[in-house]
């Protein structure tokens, strides 16, 4: 939906995201803001999910281990791109911010 407060109030004040389009691992709510603002900021942004590839794993209680592959695009020097990036989270239900950590990174081309 493109609603940046609704999806920085996902991760915990303690997350730690480890992000697709930086080498920074980023530990502090401002930072992950910042990073979202800056990814925010890029023309013609979508994201798509590849749902077959969705895996849920139970880990106990009310915390969860998602990954899968999406597809980030936006527009880089007025071309649109896409990058295929592979994620994982862990999720505690229990807490009101329930992402404690997400992992994104580019898929590498095959050799």
């Amino acid at each position: 939906t493109a609603d940046l407060e609704a999806l920085i109030a996902l991760y915990d004040d303690s997350a730690v995201l480890i992000p697709t389009f930086s080498n920074r691992l980023l530990s502090k709510p401002e930072a992950i803001r910042d990073y979202f603002v800056k990814l925010g900021g890029r023309d013609e942004l979508s994201i798509a999910l590849h749902e077959k590839t969705l895996n849920v794993q139970p880990i106990g209680g009310n915390i969860f281990v998602m990954n899968g592959i999406y597809c980030w695009r936006f527009e880089v020097d007025e071309e649109l791109l896409s990058f295929e990036a592979r994620f994982s989270y862990i999720l505690d239900l229990k807490r009101d911010k329930p992402i404690m950590h997400h992992h994104s990174s580019q898929i590498p081309r095959m050799l």
